[in-house]
């Protein structure tokens, strides 16, 4: 068990953070995308539909995003990357629809069909990669849909010394393209973005070390594909989803983290249809873990919906980085593991006032219970007959008492 105290400093950035409210909008139809710093707010923000692809830059990646959330669809034809002139008809009942994953920025509609997870798999979807030349060489031939009635054929050449290469065209075959784009023009991004209707390449995005969160309209899978307006996680954030424990008691302790990027997502809201009221879940939280490993306490509280785009929330920084740690509260609980009947928890705090709380690993609260402290060592008695086997997560917190420990029901 640790009692946590802050410096000066500290405290006082806490101070300041506690319990914000922040709003951060998407705009009208929901038309912009906002990238977000806890620390900073927001970042960067930028027209949805400004880019039509978004190439993946950091490391040895090749996802391509396909800008489905602004009206395009795509298709992977049947065709091989060869036989490029042979798509030249619209033939949907022939093509496969793809989609970016919602859960992974690395799983781009480009690369469906992928053996990545194989041991020894080289294709990344779009293409094959050699292993003597150290190129991935495109091996499909893709139809983007404009949204409009018009169609685009594309196929990825290559990718080759950190720069991708693509074609695309009508598919008559007329005002044919091929471009580029570099990965070290946009050094300490996650994606460089490229326009169909321009012919050129954008940088939109922030430097990923500088922001948390996007807010922005995406396809979600519901469980079909539809488009959503939410908040996504940056690539080093992970996030956990705590539901069925008003906000006030929810704890993070304990439970998994994850790196799918839609665990806030969109359905922190749902729409009434007969009321016409945008209703918010009263026991959901979300605990997120930003890239320097501080974590925040984020409570969604309204939307604006297509109007405004805004999106509500309170912020907390519930465990900051630099916190310094003494160990002046010991907790223990006992018998440890338990198969039935009491346990006794013993720690030394005479304080009134006291409050302790059980939590499964998924930061559900299984029990609570308010008591007082009985002298300079405190043992107070719970029966945890009624909890199913699992490990579990208490704390007693009071004034000048915040502590944690775990038992494990058999």
């Amino acid at each position: 068990m640790r009692l946590h105290t802050l410096s000066a400093s500290l405290l006082a950035s806490l101070a300041l953070t506690a319990q914000t409210t922040v709003t951060v909008s998407t705009g009208a139809a929901n038309s912009t995308q906002s990238w977000y710093s806890f620390q900073n707010g927001v970042v960067a923000s930028a027209p949805l539909a400004d880019w039509d692809l978004a190439f993946e830059i950091v490391g040895f990646t090749s996802s391509i995003l396909v800008n489905t959330a602004k009206g395009l669809s795509v298709w992977e034809t049947p065709a091989a990357i060869g036989a490029w002139a042979d798509v030249n008809t619209v033939d949907e009942s022939n093509w496969t629809v793809i989609h970016n994953s919602d859960t992974d920025w690395s799983a781009g509609a480009l690369t469906s069909g992928n053996d990545l997870d194989q041991p020894d798999g080289f294709n990344v979807g779009w293409g094959t990669y050699n292993v003597i030349t150290h190129t991935i060489v495109g091996t499909r031939i893709y139809v983007v849909g404009l949204g409009d009635g018009a169609y685009k054929k594309l196929r990825i050449n290559s990718l080759l010394s950190g720069t991708y290469s693509f074609t695309y065209a009508n598919l008559d075959g007329s005002e044919e393209v091929t471009a580029t784009l570099s990965k070290q023009a946009f050094t300490g991004k996650n994606f460089g973005y490229f326009s169909f209707a321009t012919g050129t390449t954008l940088d939109p995005e922030p430097p990923t070390t500088n922001w948390d969160l996007v807010f922005t309209k995406y396809i979600g899978f519901v469980p079909t594909a539809y488009p959503v307006a939410g908040v996504l996680q940056n690539k080093n954030v992970t996030a956990l989803q705590v539901d069925g424990v008003a906000p006030e008691a929810a704890e993070w302790w304990g439970a998994e983290f994850s790196s799918d990027i839609n665990i806030i997502g969109s359905d922190w809201k749902t729409f009434n249809m007969s009321t016409f009221q945008y209703e918010y879940a009263e026991d959901r939280t979300y605990f997120v873990q930003d890239q320097q490993g501080n974590i925040w306490k984020l409570i969604f509280i309204e939307y604006g919906g297509s109007s405004n785009g805004n999106m509500v929330f309170t912020q907390e920084l519930v465990s900051g980085v630099g916190m310094k740690e003494t160990t002046t509260t010991d907790l223990t609980v006992f018998p440890n593991p338990v198969a039935s009947g009491p346990v006794q928890f013993v720690f030394n705090a005479p304080a009134t006032g006291l409050v302790l709380t059980v939590t499964d690993l998924n930061g559900r609260l299984v029990m609570q219970d308010g008591f007082s402290g009985t002298g300079s060592l405190t043992r107070h008695t719970v029966d945890v007959e009624a909890l199913p086997a699992g490990l579990y997560v208490a704390r007693i917190t009071g004034a000048g008492v915040n502590g944690t420990t775990r038992f494990l029901v058999e």
